[in-house]
């Protein structure tokens, strides 16, 4: 089973597929998000999030700040800029 991620800024969707797991830090913390994991709403800090794709490939955005939402193996990220 895999996770459908989408990230998006305010003027673009920057990335959208699926993945095995998304990393990411919130205001409480790094957290690392895998398949069937419980319902989720995180404030995003600026630094770096890890969507690790399906194929074996990460791919890292650096974000300013944003929200990130889990459920039922789907994962919003929404940021203000990606840097």
């Amino acid at each position: 089973m895999t996770l459908r991620v989408e990230l998006v800024s305010p003027t673009e969707r920057v990335w959208s597929g699926e993945a095995t797991s998304v990393s990411a830090r919130t205001i409480e913390g790094d957290i690392g998000v895998l398949t069937d994991h419980s319902p989720l709403f995180g404030v995003l800090v600026d630094g770096q999030v890890v969507i690790h794709g399906t194929n074996g490939e990460n791919k890292e955005f650096n974000v300013s700040g944003g929200f990130l939402s889990v459920s039922n193996n789907r994962v919003s990220i929404l940021t203000e800029s990606i840097k």
